[in-house]
């Protein structure tokens, strides 16, 4: 699950033969259980269609920023499920096709990287760019990445000018009073009505995580593909788990990395409330790592010292923001990438120390708005509409403040990094303007193969429980735990003892014949700030 930042952010060989074609999909068991009969036709139908169809591979647009090797197409579905012949929409996929010979290849591998909101058409590039960790996979996979509905070249949506969206500095999340939770209020309502707007009902209605798993199995088809070969990271863990439930017979191997908890009772609202938690954790974690560091950093030598300095930086930026541009909003955005990413670190800590230095430019350039980059503002904005449209359509959120506002309160006193920013980020959820949907129950259906769970103890985005629940739905699934270590994408990162594991899974199909917990990968190490962040 990704938090949005508004201004900037893982068996036997099968050959050819076997996949040479793709076939017809009927009902499955896992559609009729969740009373999607019409949408299992309407899949059906246009899973068909699009293997008959096929993909007209060919150069990517140049403005896509995606150069060949790398080939470009697009893939037809139903806007409506339940309406196969009505509306459609196209989803934009990409690919780079398998590095080693006819008789390596074992198909396509699809990716999701998470959000909901996050494009998945970077994934062919570590394929072209010989990405070491991928480079085995990519001799017997191609690489196939995509836009899920409503994102980037996906028949994209909108809740704002984007313009507007990313402009800066926004109110301080952190309430002063109730004035300030009305004003937030009131910003809400006026983002779910933007989203109606800008988006349309027709659309809108339509966005949801069980439809994004219907694109995907069409794209599947459309691939050629009898059998779906799938990596999801983040959000693209719950993709995947719904897709495994709806089409369990359609999955030949999946990988899921950092996982959010699929329980119903979870989705969204109370599963945004454990990653405030989760994310005051690893706020703590870096803020030792920065102490430890202070010879290089030079914020404070403990982690109770860099707090003030951060609740410093925080008062000084709201009561004038920095440059004009970066208050505590803006601040909460960019800071979150340490607790979210490793490889963040050093980085957050090398501008923060410049600012410390007295040079602010480099904290202005990381969080503070960009209006000439328009097409980085629309690309921000569309994330962040997705995600929300996405969220707020798959479930029924609580409707009154009173819930909001008592839960919120609560989660603040322990975990005050983040939970005022996310309650205001996901607030139009509870004035909705289309129908909110009922989610899919996450289980094993006939015909699910082992899935490979990946997981790191103090995963802040999606905390580590969320795997545990997955691996019990999933019959037969089994789960690597990175222990001690808190990165989000634990399969992109140095862990021989996971990589390995990676690689054997999808080139062999194979297991453990038990869950395995593996040690941390390396520690990040310390840098000092660059020329460019000294400015």
């Amino acid at each position: 699950m990704r938090r949005t930042v508004a201004l900037g952010a893982a068996g036997t060989l099968v050959t050819g033969a076997l996949l040479a074609g793709a076939i017809a999909t009927p009902a499955t068991a896992g559609e009729r259980r969740t009373g999607g009969t019409a949408e299992a036709r309407g899949v059906a139908l246009a899973a068909a269609r699009a293997a008959k169809a096929g993909i007209a591979w060919q150069d990517c647009p140049a403005d896509w920023g995606l150069k060949a090797p790398i080939q470009c197409g697009f893939v037809t579905v139903p806007l409506d499920y339940a309406k196969p012949d009505g509306r459609t929409i196209k989803i934009a996929v990409d690919r780079a096709v398998a590095t080693g010979g006819p008789q390596q290849r074992q198909g396509a591998l699809v990716y999701n990287p998470g959000g909901p909101g996050g494009s998945g058409m970077r994934f062919p590039s570590r394929v072209t760019t010989k990405n070491p960790l991928w480079a085995k996979t990519a001799q017997a996979y191609d690489f196939v990445g995509f836009d899920p509905r409503g994102v980037g070249h996906s028949a994209p949506i909108s809740c704002q000018d984007p313009q507007e969206f990313t402009k800066a500095p926004k109110a301080d999340p952190v309430p002063g009073g109730e004035a300030d939770k009305l004003a937030q209020r009131k910003l809400a309502h006026a983002y779910a009505q933007g989203c109606l707007e800008r988006t349309g009902r027709a659309m809108l209605s339509q966005m949801t995580t069980a439809n994004t798993a219907r694109d995907l199995d069409v794209v599947r088809a459309a691939l050629g593909e009898k059998k779906l070969n799938y990596l999801g990271v983040s959000y693209g863990t719950y993709l995947g788990a719904v897709y495994a439930s709806l089409f369990p017979d359609h999955v030949r191997r999946m990988l899921v990395d950092s996982v959010v908890n699929p329980s119903r009772e979870k989705i969204w609202y109370q599963a945004n409330l454990d990653q405030d938690i989760a994310f005051e954790t690893r706020w703590g974690d870096w803020k030792k790592w920065v102490a430890k560091n202070d010879a290089t950093y030079h914020i404070g030598d403990t982690p109770q010292k860099v707090q003030a300095a951060w609740e410093k930086l925080r008062a000084t930026a709201k009561k004038n923001p920095i440059g004009g541009v970066v208050g505590p909003a803006e601040l909460t955005g960019f800071f979150q990438n340490a607790p979210y990413y490793d490889d963040s670190w050093a980085q957050v800590a090398g501008v923060w120390s410049a600012y410390a230095a007295g040079n602010a430019k480099p904290l202005i350039d990381a969080a503070g708005s960009h209006p000439d980059d328009k097409a980085g503002n629309i690309k921000a904005e569309n994330s962040n509409a997705v995600y929300t449209a996405v969220e707020c359509t798959d479930v029924k959120w609580p409707t009154n403040w009173r819930t909001w506002d008592r839960d919120n309160t609560r989660v603040n006193r322990q975990a005050p990094f983040m939970t005022w920013s996310n309650a205001w980020m996901n607030l139009p959820c509870a004035s909705w303007p289309v129908k909110q949907q009922s989610p899919v129950e996450v289980k094993t259906g006939k015909g699910l193969p082992p899935v490979l769970i990946v997981q790191s103890t103090r995963d802040a985005a999606t905390p580590y429980d969320g795997a545990v629940e997955l691996h019990k739905r999933l019959a037969g699934s089994r789960l690597i735990t990175e222990r001690d270590a808190g990165s989000h994408g634990v399969t992109g990162l140095v862990n021989p003892c996971i990589n390995s594991r990676v690689d054997a899974y999808f080139l062999k199909g194979t297991t453990d014949p038990k869950d395995v917990t593996c040690a941390p990968h390396a520690t990040p190490v310390p840098e000092k700030p660059t020329a460019k962040a000294a400015g």
